[in-house]
């Protein structure tokens, strides 16, 4: 079995899958997946994507802000932790940087990923992180916050074998999206070669970065498949062994028992 271990299910259009939800869960599992961790981005959508999740034992969930969001409500330590007791919540995320999309005086940016790191620590749950375009800080900020305590996930992965391996000194896990699949990512592709079969993990980040043969289409969790093995083809192993491996790794990073 496999777990797309990134997902935004309350994004998705549900109408090539009969407006339902369970027609994205029921197409997935024809594709070997069986478990997914849907990610919040903000607070007003939190609610929502919870309720989604809720009625599915295989839909777990995140609570967290993501970095690019601004104008709604950011919340502080204790609430992320009081939101975290759910037990449906397996992490704190996504949380990061993002030096791509955010322009100016990014202290905001930050001060809110320390809370995150923070939240996690009180709360005991791993983080998930979105870096982009800012490699240097969110290392430096994930060591000087102690965040190796309770470790985590480098969500959609996109740095060399360097970053790689920094990020697994501090207790990180890294995670494969579509992206592995594209032509330009050479240096990806050798992180996935070299990178040690107890720390990857794959992912979707649906509706977004859809894997070869679905580029520039919605992404969707059955797509998970082809980033495994796409991965087991550049590690020389088999799709069953990258599902195997990608499989336990969540199940003793997120401790969550719904992944037999």
């Amino acid at each position: 079995m496999l777990v797309d271990s990134h997902c935004h299910l309350d994004m998705l259009d549900l109408e090539p899958f009969g407006g339902r939800i369970e027609g994205v869960l029921d197409a997935a599992r024809q594709q070997d997946v069986a478990h997914f961790l849907c990610v919040s981005i903000n607070m007003e959508d939190y609610p929502g994507m919870l309720a989604l999740a809720e009625p599915h034992e295989q839909v777990s969930v995140s609570v967290g802000l993501h970095p690019n969001e601004q104008g709604g409500h950011d919340p502080d330590i204790d609430e992320l932790v009081e939101l975290a007791k759910h037990p449906k919540v397996v992490a704190i995320g996504e949380t990061g940087l993002d030096y791509f999309r955010s322009e100016g005086d990014l202290g905001w940016q930050r001060e809110r990923f320390r809370r995150h790191i923070a939240a996690a620590k009180c709360s005991g749950k791993p983080l998930i992180i979105h870096s982009r375009d800012a490699r240097e800080d969110t290392l430096e900020i994930l060591e000087a916050e102690g965040a190796g305590e309770v470790g985590g996930v480098m969500h959609c992965f996109t740095g060399d074998w360097d970053m790689a391996e920094r990020a697994m000194e501090l207790n990180f896990h890294i995670s494969f999206s579509g992206i592995v699949t594209f032509k330009s990512a050479r240096e990806l592709q050798e992180v996935a070669t070299k990178i040690t079969a107890d720390r990857m993990l794959v992912e979707t980040d649906c509706p977004y970065l859809a894997p070869v043969p679905h580029r520039g289409k919605p992404n969707q969790p059955a797509f998970v498949r082809h980033v495994a093995e796409y991965v087991a083809g550049l590690r020389g192993e088999t799709y069953e062994q990258v599902a195997a491996a990608t499989t336990e790794n969540f199940r003793k990073l997120f401790r969550t028992a719904a992944v037999a």
